[in-house]
């Protein structure tokens, strides 16, 4: 008998993405609001994307099984 395929967890692949390399990205929270107060430089460095921290990525392989 055939394995149970793994659903992936929609909202995760939506926002993250898998490098070449096998990072996992993610984007930073606090970019979209109470944007007057943050300096220019914080805003921009906020938009850059992350490597997910080592303790999440079993969590997020989890997630995301077919992305690797």
């Amino acid at each position: 008998m055939a394995k149970q395929k793994v659903k992936t967890n929609r909202s995760a692949a939506k926002r993250l993405k898998v490098t070449a390399t096998g990072k996992i990205l993610r984007k930073q929270s606090g970019a979209s609001h109470l944007l007057r107060k943050k300096t220019r430089k914080r805003k921009r460095n906020l938009n850059k994307w992350v490597e997910v921290s080592q303790e999440l990525k079993s969590h997020v392989k989890k997630l995301i099984p077919y992305k690797f």
